[in-house]
């Protein structure tokens, strides 16, 4: 089975208000790209990517004019996709939905979260709730939400493996809207703040499936990665580390092989998963965001992780209209593990 995470980079804005794709030549919000353009390299690049299931990053906004999962279900159906079928869990008012593109031949799902809505001591609340957690360790309770709450699966194979999946975006640390530096610094640290807030409310959930003897797989954009900001010493450990279990128990751990080669050592040349253009710079930066990680029963089914970047993984630089495609697609590549369940 193949199973995989793709953010795509403002996925609503190529659908009408009524949820019908806008195939046509006006700009998408990606920089000199048509929403043609867009929606047809997204089409060669979900054919390509041929997964069962596809956790959607930055999915279509959802209302009950349009749907999250009937526009999905429409593109799919314009491209013929086999993930042909759509589901979402907990919407949110960003505009960019956590959604699972799934085909039913091979999977059946169902949105399924855990955790009650109101915290209790030594509890962790559901997603859509609020989380009390020490952020400035000054004995004083702050409350954090999710403004995209990480969508809960139960998931079952057609072979009949039961297993669960956790969708996730969480915070970026980028200090938007500063005017100057010093701004960009307070809100840098407390946006980092929240990221971790929402990584250690993350892994109190996997925590719980791990005793419960779930089989798991968390997956998504977790806007983190070794050397992404100045900030990383200052808090000890990034919200990756703390999500994968990074310094406990080998048997409470999860584990991403594109992780632990970036996190393990320093190497000339890392995995990636995103190219953004900095514009006062001229050029292109590259980081890992991207994750699928796996509970420690799942491993010794040597699941095998492939990241399509268009320049890293051979395959796709050999095949120019993939390549192409997955430049023009979304700032992100899809990331993805086959493994048999």
């Amino acid at each position: 089975m193949r199973i995989a995470t793709y953010n795509v980079e403002w996925f609503t804005n190529l659908f009408d208000r009524n949820g019908r794709l806008l195939e046509d030549g006006e700009w998408s919000a990606r920089y000199n790209v048509t929403r043609a353009d867009q929606l047809t390299a997204l089409g060669i690049v979900f054919t390509a990517l041929d997964a069962d299931a596809v956790m959607v990053i930055e999915a279509p906004d959802d209302s009950t004019r349009h749907p999250t999962t009937v526009q999905l279900e429409r593109f799919a159906e314009r491209f013929g996709l086999r993930t042909r079928k759509a589901l979402i869990g907990f919407d949110n008012t960003t505009q960019q939905e956590i959604a699972l593109l799934y085909d039913p031949d091979k999977l059946s799902v169902e949105h399924d979260p855990k955790g009650e809505v109101v915290q209790t001591d030594g509890t962790v609340p559901r997603f859509d709730s609020t989380f009390r957690i020490d952020l400035n360790i000054d004995g004083t309770l702050d409350t954090v939400d999710f403004s995209k709450p990480p969508l809960e699966i139960a998931a079952r194979s057609a072979a009949g493996k039961a297993f669960r999946m956790i969708g996730v975006h969480l915070k970026s640390k980028a200090p938007h809207g500063a005017m100057n530096e010093e701004q960009a610094r307070r809100i840098a640290i407390e946006n980092r703040r929240k990221h971790l807030a929402q990584s250690i409310w993350l892994r109190g959930r996997v925590l719980e499936h791990l005793t419960a003897g779930d089989s798991l797989i968390v997956m998504g954009d977790f806007n983190d990665g070794p050397g992404l900001d100045e900030y990383e010493k200052l808090f000890g450990r990034s919200g990756v580390e703390i999500v994968l279990g990074w310094d406990e128990p080998r048997e409470t751990r999860l584990y991403d092989q594109n992780a632990r080669l970036a996190f393990g050592k320093k190497l000339a040349a890392m995995p990636v998963s995103a190219r953004f253009y900095l514009d006062e710079h001229g050029r292109y930066f590259n980081a890992l965001l991207d994750y699928v990680m796996v509970s420690p029963d799942l491993r010794p089914l040597r699941p095998k992780w492939r990241i399509w970047h268009p320049f890293d993984d051979p395959a796709c630089y050999r095949t120019p209209e993939l390549r192409e495609a997955l430049l023009t697609a979304s700032d992100h590549f899809p990331v993805s593990i086959d493994i048999p369940l």
